[in-house]
């Protein structure tokens, strides 16, 4: 799976492929070649863009609310890293600051 990444601040939606894939290089330093998902949203939160590069080209994915408005996230770092679940529910309309699974937890032996 890749990574994927939601950007916290809205974007002009004028930008396209090219616009946001400079944001990624420039502002976030990502290199916007690597397979990782982008998710950007307007300043009304009506409407998502994701970004991500495929073997040999852009896939913009764009999504347009005609009523409700995307939970995003407000609070934190400029650039939030999310998991398949998180971007899913978020895309769903979900507030995925508060759906939270169970802790993570890693043992070295089961003695």
């Amino acid at each position: 799976m890749p990574a994927i990444f939601l950007y916290r601040d809205p974007v002009d939606f004028r930008k396209s492929i090219r616009g946001l894939s400079a944001l990624v290089e420039q502002e976030l330093a990502h290199n916007p070649f690597d397979g990782a998902l982008y998710a950007f949203t307007n300043r009304q939160r009506n409407k998502i863009k994701c970004l991500f590069w495929e073997n040999n080209g852009f896939v913009l994915y764009y999504k347009s609310l005609a009523e409700e408005k995307f939970r995003w996230p407000r609070h934190g770092e400029d650039v939030i890293s999310l998991s398949g679940q998180q971007i899913n529910w978020l895309l769903d309309g979900y507030d995925i600051s508060l759906m939270k699974g169970h802790k993570k937890l890693h043992y070295e032996s089961v003695y």
